[in-house]
């Protein structure tokens, strides 16, 4: 029985297009449904290549699905989520940058992944489970359900054999749907910049995107491609086939080996992609499936596809076509090439709360980025406004709805932070207190005396998210490093109103020791000094005020860290502790 959970707010693109899904798998099914338990399952898909690491752009093609499926769910229908792992694709390229991995995989190129060893040190049997490991992980951590299909499996173990005959019966129906495309195809638009071919792959999801339609030559057109009883790669060639026999002769250009076997028997082969793709609509009844950007254009898999798909006596999935996901500081993203964030990548400096609100609140058509650097405290600090809106129910009906997909699923609620603190403030008291737990913990108990926290565990798992935000992705040269000793020469050089302003501070530090106390004093002490109260606004102030602020806020930053900037001087004085902070500032 499903688990029936309250549906979210219509205002979104997730709940549109979940009233699509329902509406199509009715049509095809008509008069099937009795009740939303007894109806057909409602299938949705997904299809990832697991030909080297599986980064955040290609996690879009799994959260739109899921996304929609869920919402299908929590409205009491039965989903099925698949997600094709394309584990039988031919092995393109060695992709940079893979621990483990070196010139030598190049021998292994055209070999099923599953055929591939795995990168050196890995626990995993070959080069497709490994990244498929991977990913998987990150999936459970996101709450995201699914059902995967090894295509390794479902060819290997025979399974699409009557859809492989089926094809090979009807190849000229599917060269005459090809070769409209082989004919007419657009003229070439110019482009505003080169086009990326690693772009392409990450937006077409599946590695075997890029494979050719087929084998046309004197014999025919051909579209099945045997792996080589002999090197085990896909460079065949197809030179007879009798449809009444179903006997294939193939010869392999790679080493030269040929042979001829029966396809009614013979499992070491798969359709080309764009036949493949269409045949497993037909076969899982997928109505739900999204698509790369690149799929707009003249000959596209999708759009061929969705005329093959007759031929298997199946119609085409309906879905919106996603655009790129980024990263801030880095160019768009490709599996092919090194150093491109994965899930799980971002997995260790947020949590899935985070990352699952970064795919729920953008359209597919809309891109997005991805935040490694300083920007994710400000994502941090936009998602808490939204929960703390939700809260209190002031969150307009579409961010409520993102919220409420970004924190759980039909199932329940993704576990979550006790006591979430700013993200911010977090990755600050990791950064000065460099591993030191019962010095993060002074500094945390100390934030909010009125309500302190007893323990780290409260904090995480954004504290230890945070934490490794600062290991991993802050330069050394930007970590902050308290003084060990006062800088006496720059004491002594100090003017009157800079030691004044000094004094005020250390007047006042054990009065307004704690986060919202020190954020005041340490803003007010300039305000003081100029004449002015405390707690005046900056209306009520002259501009030259805010100047005033940013020296006192410099001068504190090169006396207790060195340097112009640092940590927020709050959160730095309560890791620094009253006492050392006395020192340093020369009392």
């Amino acid at each position: 029985m499903p688990i029936v959970a309250q549906s979210t707010e219509t205002t979104d693109w997730v709940s549109r297009f979940a009233d699509e899904v329902i509406a199509e798998s009715e049509r095809r099914a008509p008069g099937a449904k009795t009740s939303a338990t007894t109806a057909p399952d409602v299938v949705v898909a997904s299809g990832l290549s697991p030909s080297g690491p599986i980064h955040l752009g290609n996690l879009r093609e799994v959260m739109t699905p899921h996304l929609v499926a869920d919402e299908v769910r929590r409205r009491g229908h039965r989903v099925r989520h698949l997600i094709s792992w394309d584990d039988y694709d031919r092995y393109r390229k060695v992709p940079a940058g893979v621990p483990g991995v070196d010139e030598s995989w190049a021998e292994h190129i055209g070999k099923p992944l599953t055929s591939v060893p795995a990168p050196k040190g890995s626990p995993h049997a070959n080069w497709a489970e490994h990244f498929k490991a991977a990913m998987t992980a990150s999936l459970a951590e996101m709450g995201v359900e699914f059902d995967g299909i090894s295509q390794t499996a479902q060819y290997t173990s025979g399974v699409y054999r009557e859809q492989i005959l089926h094809a090979m019966r009807h190849r000229r129906d599917i060269d005459a749907v090809l070769d409209q495309y082989r004919t007419k195809k657009a003229p070439a638009k110019k482009s505003q910049k080169p086009v990326d071919e690693a772009e392409l792959e990450a937006a077409e999801g599946s590695g075997a995107a890029a494979e050719d339609d087929g084998s046309s030559g004197s014999a025919g057109y051909f579209p099945y491609k045997p792996y080589c009883g002999n090197c085990e790669k896909d460079l065949t060639t197809v030179t007879a086939y009798d449809d009444d026999s179903t006997e294939l002769t193939y010869a392999c250009t790679a080493c030269g080996f040929s042979e001829t076997v029966r396809l009614s028997e013979f499992n070491r082969g798969k359709l080309v992609w764009k036949v493949d793709w269409p045949m497993r609509w037909a076969y899982e009844g997928v109505v739900f499936e999204p698509s790369g950007v690149d799929h707009s254009s003249p000959g596209s898999s999708f759009q061929v596809g969705g005329q093959i798909v007759g031929i298997f006596g199946g119609k085409q999935p309906i879905g919106p076509m996603y655009a790129f996901v980024g990263i801030s500081g880095m160019a768009k993203m490709s599996s092919s090439k090194g150093g491109v964030p994965t899930p799980a990548d971002a997995l260790r400096i947020m949590e899935p709360q985070l990352l699952r609100w970064l795919y729920a609140r953008r359209r597919p058509n809309q891109s997005f980025k991805i935040a490694f650097d300083q920007e994710i405290q400000r994502l941090y600090d936009e998602w808490d406004r939204l929960d703390a809106k939700v809260a209190d129910g002031s969150a307009l009906p579409a961010d409520a709805a993102a919220h409420a997909r970004a924190v759980g699923t039909a199932a329940g609620e993704l576990p979550r932070t006790p006591r979430p603190l700013p993200y911010r403030t977090l990755a600050s008291v990791a950064d000065i207190t460099a591993g030191h737990e019962d010095q993060a913990l002074r500094i945390l108990g100390e934030l909010d005396p009125a309500n302190p926290i007893a323990s780290l565990d409260e904090a995480r798992p954004r504290y230890d998210k945070a934490e490794a935000w600062i290991n991993t992705h802050v330069p050394a040269d930007q970590r902050t490093i308290v003084r060990q000793e006062p800088d006496a020469e720059l004491l002594k050089s100090l003017d009157e109103p800079s030691r004044q302003s000094l004094r005020l501070l250390l007047d006042g530090l054990a009065d307004h020791w704690s986060l919202d106390g020190l954020t005041h004093h340490v803003y007010g002490v300039p305000k003081v000094q100029a004449g002015f109260p405390a707690d005046a606004t900056p209306k009520e102030l002259p501009p030259e005020i805010k100047t005033a602020q940013r020296t006192f806020f410099a001068l504190l930053y090169h006396l207790l860290v060195g340097r112009d900037t640092g940590p927020r001087l709050p959160t730095l004085l309560l890791a620094v502790g009253q006492d050392r902070v006395r020192a340093l500032l020369g009392e």
